[in-house]
């Protein structure tokens, strides 16, 4: 609901203008003189100022130049009578939107404020946009090529152009917003707001506030008018993280919400419609909380209406590889060259649990980018709890390390199907196999790289050629007779 204030001296014209405005549906506060006017324009969140040019004490040109050092893209249009047309056009060369000529017909009154309406969406969209534009976020930003990421890369294909309640569930960590916002950009909904409110973050009382928003004067410390999320958002989606988190009354208001997508400000009482698009989450079972009695279920059944399950990092071991790639290039933008990995400091990486999911590995990488001396990051770059993975790691990610042996088993992982992917500096994983054979049997021939890879000799040249450019392995030996073993690199 779009929110207007007036501004005049006159109280007939308040009561008509006010009566007039409200069954447009627009909510209207007003105001007799300049001084109270410009008082909420400091303390409410509005959409467009009606006022008068003459008034007692502080005028119209005057509140004019307050309301844009205060607030520059609201939009204020003036009333004037129809001698002073002259000062009527001055404050449009000021800034003012437009102005309108005493009497007025009311049909000129509507449409002049219609068209400020738009044109402060128009700003404030615009505004948005451009502060997003670098952050958007479609699949491109999701990495990831295994089983697990494609299918969650179909399913955002078909459910994004729909308007139905979305459910993310997934540890801490594996991107749920990231999920998020890929629904909503690549949505009907992409140019408008986005806007995302953490439900574990803030005490009841204050998440109420957050989400419908405020009246003035509604409860202690309330000093002025505010809209809530759910306003915020309206044409877009609103993220809810952490829904869990969310108290079982508030959770009966969301409900109601959801279903008829109308709401009250906390000590309002104008019932506000919006059209929001809803994308939940939670790292928690939402099913063992219903059962467990700690969230409603209608409002559960309501929220799963597409249900998006991330899986951690450790059940999608082979886009460890691509993600490692993606944060070197993204934390090591300002170094003058690009920055490797190791093959040790690869295989840590891929053999270590990840409790923290993705969010951990970005963490550590970046780490490592900034204690690392050389171009490639080293297995003593790495944080000590990677490199000798305590007690901390559960059972089964025990038994998963124990049943790694030297060679074969990080072939095995690495067969995965990104052996063309290039690692940091440029090493292939069919590159990082032929380290491992050459570790355990002392050299490689061509014949043998390529038997050990599936691929023509010809290709295998180039790539070992390669490793002996890096300095990894050095050629020993020329024609039939050429071997490769380790080098200094």
């Amino acid at each position: 609901m779009e929110t207007l204030l007036i501004i005049d001296d006159e109280k007939n014209y308040l009561l008509v203008l006010e009566d007039l405005l409200a069954e447009e549906g627009y909510e209207v506060i007003t105001a007799e003189s300049a001084e109270k006017g410009l008082e909420i324009v400091r303390s409410s969140d509005l959409d467009v100022v009606v006022t008068d040019m003459k008034m007692p004490g502080m005028d119209g040109m005057a509140l004019l130049e307050h309301c844009h050092a205060e607030k520059p893209d609201l939009p204020l249009i003036m009333m004037t009578a129809f001698g002073s047309v002259e000062k009527a056009v001055e404050a449009m060369r000021k800034g003012a939107f437009d102005y309108i000529l005493k009497p007025f017909k009311n049909e000129e009154l509507k449409l002049t404020i219609r068209k400020a309406v738009e044109h402060h969406h128009l700003l404030r969209q615009n505004r948005y946009l451009t502060q997003t534009l670098e952050g958007r976020y479609r699949f491109s930003n999701i990495i990831g090529k295994s089983q697990q990421m494609v299918r969650i890369f179909e399913l955002i294909e078909k459910v994004a152009p729909a308007k139905a309640t979305v459910l993310v569930t997934g540890e801490s960590g594996t991107g749920k917003e990231l999920i998020a916002r890929a629904i909503h950009f690549n949505s009907p909904r992409k140019d408008q707001p986005f806007i995302s409110v953490n439900c574990g973050a803030l005490p009841e009382n204050l998440l109420e506030s957050e989400l419908f928003g405020h009246e003035r004067g509604s409860f202690t410390g309330a000093v002025s008018q505010r809209k809530g999320r759910f306003e915020l958002a309206h044409g877009g989606t609103l993220f809810l993280d952490e829904i869990s988190e969310m108290s079982t009354p508030l959770q009966v208001k969301l409900l109601r919400v959801l279903q008829e997508m109308e709401f009250e400000r906390v000590g309002g009482a104008h019932t506000i419609k919006v059209d929001v698009r809803v994308v939940a989450a939670s790292n928690r079972n939402l099913r063992t909380e219903v059962d467990q009695g700690r969230f409603r279920s209608d409002l559960f059944y309501r929220l799963n209406v597409v249900h998006v399950h991330v899986p951690p990092l450790r059940e999608r071991v082979d886009d460890i590889p691509l993600l490692v790639n993606h944060f070197l290039a993204k934390c090591a933008q300002d170094r003058p060259r690009p920055l490797g990995i190791d093959p040790e400091a690869l295989r840590c990486l891929i053999e270590y649990p990840w409790p923290g999911n993705v969010r951990e590995l970005e963490n550590v990488i970046e780490r490592s980018v900034i204690l690392c001396d050389g171009e490639r990051i080293m297995l003593r770059d790495l944080p000590p709890e990677l490199r000798a993975p305590g007690p901390t790691s559960s059972s089964n990610d025990a038994g998963h390390l124990q049943s790694m042996d030297s060679a074969g088993d990080l072939g095995r992982l690495f067969a995965l199907g990104f052996d063309d992917f290039a690692v940091g500096g440029g090493l292939r994983p069919r590159q990082m196999r032929a380290l491992d054979f050459v570790k355990n049997n002392g050299f490689i021939t061509n014949r043998h790289y390529s038997k050990l890879n599936d691929i023509s000799e010809r290709q295998a040249l180039r790539e070992l050629s390669e490793m002996v450019e890096q300095g990894m392995l050095n050629r020993v030996g020329r024609g039939r007779a050429c071997r490769y073993v380790l080098g200094s690199g």
